[in-house]
């Protein structure tokens, strides 16, 4: 039961890590004539034709920065606990306990930072959607 709790938590998290930031509409002429859910439907159809044009969204992905905050956890982890363990007089073991404990904790700040960071599409992509909504009659003020 308890592993099921775990593995929901963790699908949760991947799924709201997805999640990515939208473009701000000033409340212009334009915006008000249309209505929120047309302008939502043009903001879908921009960033559709954005990835059609091959804009890509992220420009990093953060499974590779919860993949890399991993890799560093261990490494500082088995770093670290080498030299616990070499002054305690075993350093295979620490260094194994260190890698295990290093790579928890930067798996942990991985989906932290990756669910709680910053999600902001890279520049082509926003430029492309700002570009087609501006043409729409759009003005956009930012991303959130």
């Amino acid at each position: 039961m308890n592993r099921r709790r775990i593995s929901a938590v963790f699908i949760l998290l991947m799924l709201s890590a997805c999640s990515g930031a939208r473009p701000v509409l000033y409340p212009n002429a334009h915006m008000q004539s249309v209505g929120k859910e047309a302008a939502e439907q043009d903001i879908e159809a921009c960033k559709q034709s954005a990835e059609s044009a091959g804009a890509e969204q992220s420009s990093g992905g953060k499974g590779g920065r919860v993949a890399t905050s991993t890799a560093v956890g261990a490494g500082v982890g088995a770093a670290s606990g080498a030299v616990g363990g070499a002054i305690s007089g075993g350093a295979g073991r620490g260094s194994m306990i260190g890698a295990a404990s290093g790579a928890v904790w930067g798996l942990l700040t991985g989906l932290f930072h990756a669910v709680a960071g910053p999600s902001q599409p890279n520049q082509a992509y926003t430029n492309f959607v700002n570009r087609c909504l501006q043409e729409k009659g759009y003005e956009v003020t930012g991303w959130q």
